[in-house]
C-alpha cells in the first residue's frame, strides 16, 4: 500500500478511539468520567507505546505488519509533540497508523484481533 504513514496514522487514530471508546460503552456505565479515566488506559501516547511494543515482544504482527509499523515509526516529525518525548510519539503514531492501515484494507477481522489483544492486556 503506497499511503503515507502519516495519512495512515491520521486515519487509524480515530479509528482506533471510535474501537476503544465502543469497547468501553459495553461497560455499562453511564459514569462520563470513569469512562474518560478508563479510556486514557489505552488512547494516549504513552499508554499506546507501551501497548504496541508488548504487541511487538509477543510477535502478534505479520511481517507485512510490522513493516507498516517500522515505516511509520521511522516517519520524520514535521513538529515536536507537545505532551511526550519524541519515541514514544512515534510509536504511538505506528501503533495508529497500523490501526488505519487495517482499516483502509478494511480486514476489520484483524482489526478486531488486535484490539482485543490490546483490551485484554489493560484488563
Amino acid at each position: 500500500m503506497d499511503i503515507n504513514s502519516k495519512v495512515l496514522a491520521f486515519i487509524g487514530d480515530a479509528v482506533y478511539e471510535v474501537m476503544i471508546r465502543s469497547y468501553l460503552l459495553k461497560m455499562k456505565t453511564n459514569d462520563v468520567n470513569k469512562l474518560e479515566t478508563l479510556k486514557v488506559k489505552y488512547v494516549s501516547a504513552k499508554s499506546q507505546a507501551l501497548i504496541l511494543d508488548d504487541l511487538i515482544n509477543k510477535n502478534v504482527f505479520s511481517e507485512n505488519e510490522l513493516s507498516i509499523i517500522k515505516r511509520a515509526r521511522n516517519t520524520k516529525l514535521s513538529s515536536k509533540p507537545k505532551n511526550t518525548d519524541i519515541i514514544t510519539y512515534k510509536k504511538a503514531t505506528a501503533l495508529e497508523a497500523l490501526i488505519g492501515y487495517l482499516y483502509i484494507k478494511k480486514d476489520f477481522k484483524r482489526m478486531d484481533e488486535i484490539k482485543n489483544l490490546i483490551v485484554d492486556k489493560g484488563d
